[in-house]
């Protein structure tokens, strides 16, 4: 017999599933760090900055004011715990799936076609590897200085304007022949050959068979979801039908995947055996346009009853809430949203956290705005900016301007 869910049990299980269950730390440390990769699994990467970047966030979210440092440490210091690769989309993900993620790698050597610059400049892969392996890790900008390249870096269209060095890295890195060794404070990456940025354990491993890649990507996913639909798990590392529909029936088969019936939901559902079943979760958090928990909006919907869309690229005079709009979870619930953005060189230096506009959901309780305030003061102080300044648009803009003045 099926079992079934709720909304609400379905809800309360993806939020445990994704590290809302665990108490903020006082002073959040690596082994804290590791714990909420766990439950995130990865880390989306993504240029945008008017607030924070996006791989900062979930971990502010679940974490609370963590150093940020401890990020940097994982991804670029030994041992290297998290790597950059294209796991979701750009996105740190831990070391130990570098094998699991060996068919995409051959999927994209296999499209080699597709970066015409290596026809039309033989021998330029092997002189920028030569490069790399002469140099260490270096950005596209500097390998192209080595190399007399000066091709356009203009960043007017994303990848059309870049110079041919620039093409190759990114060549190499889809195929795992150069690795992502960190970022400059200009957010620029540092690429260096493999074996000089993944732990030599994880390069010895073998690599699984293909069949295994999917399984264990598809597992890690119900995990980090709890409770999901095969469009869920597709989603979560960007697969394909048919590498998710033969892993589920495996982990199906196997007991590792409950397929369960959820209020309102319409396609199938499986719930992870090991998922947490609580019977109530008192999380506080403004999440990130790129945060896990709702960067599948179909799935942010179903659960949370909650339509949202980044509005970064609708023209100002066309956006509902804001440029960067932040969903804000009390409980179990997202009760309001916000648009944000760190102005650093406001109040002679000091800087301002801004919200442009704040809306309340229908049914937001009462409290929502006070509990706003004290997460937005939190987060300020970690941003290090010296007060949080409300604007005038949005339901709930008056009321959170007093919950802050008290």
């Amino acid at each position: 017999m099926t079992d079934s869910l709720s909304r609400a049990q379905a809800r309360r299980i993806a939020l445990a599933a994704q590290g809302f269950l665990d108490p903020r730390p006082a002073v959040p440390t690596m082994r804290t760090f590791q714990r909420t990769l766990q439950r995130t699994g990865v880390l989306q990467v993504d240029s945008v900055n008017v607030l924070q970047r996006a791989h900062y966030m979930p971990l502010w979210s679940r974490m609370g004011a963590y150093d940020t440092d401890l990020l940097r440490r994982a991804s670029e210091q030994r041992p290297r715990r998290v790597v950059e690769y294209w796991a979701h989309v750009q996105a740190l993900m831990p070391v130990e799936l570098w094998p699991h993620m060996a068919h995409r790698r051959a999927h994209y050597r296999a499209r080699r076609g597709k970066w015409s610059v290596l026809e039309e400049n033989p021998g330029l892969e092997a002189d920028v590897l030569a490069r790399l392996a002469a140099h260490g890790a270096a950005t596209a900008r500097q390998v192209a200085g080595w190399r007399g390249d000066a091709g356009p870096e203009s960043r007017d269209h994303w990848g059309w304007n870049w110079s041919s060095t620039r093409r190759v890295l990114d060549y190499l890195f889809t195929t795992g022949e150069v690795a992502i060794a960190g970022r400059t404070r200009q957010f620029e990456v540092l690429y260096d050959l493999p074996e000089r940025v993944l732990p030599a354990e994880v390069l010895a491993l073998p690599t699984p068979p293909v069949a295994e890649q999917h399984l264990e990507l598809v597992r890690r996913a119900a995990r980090s979801h709890g409770v999901a639909t095969q469009r869920c798990l597709i989603d979560y590392y960007r697969m394909h039908v048919d590498q998710v529909r033969p892993a589920v029936e495996t982990l199906v088969e196997s007991g590792e995947l409950l397929p369960v019936a959820v209020e309102g939901w319409a396609r199938p559902v499986y719930l992870h055996v090991d998922a947490r079943r609580p019977r109530a979760v008192r999380a506080r958090a403004l999440l990130s346009p790129f945060d896990p928990l709702v960067w599948e909006r179909e799935r942010t919907e179903r659960l949370f009853d909650f339509h949202y869309r980044i509005e970064i690229y609708v023209p100002a005079h066309l956006r509902r809430h804001g440029y960067y709009v932040l969903p804000f979870l009390l409980g179990d619930e997202i009760v309001a949203r916000v648009d944000l953005k760190a102005d650093r060189r406001a109040a002679g230096g000091a800087g301002l956290l801004r919200v442009p506009a704040a809306w309340a959901e229908p049914g937001a309780p009462e409290e929502t705005a006070a509990e706003l305030a004290a997460e937005l003061r939190a987060l300020a102080g970690w941003l290090g900016v010296a007060d949080v300044v409300v604007g005038e648009l949005g339901d709930l803009a008056g009321e959170l301007r007093s919950a802050l003045a008290g």
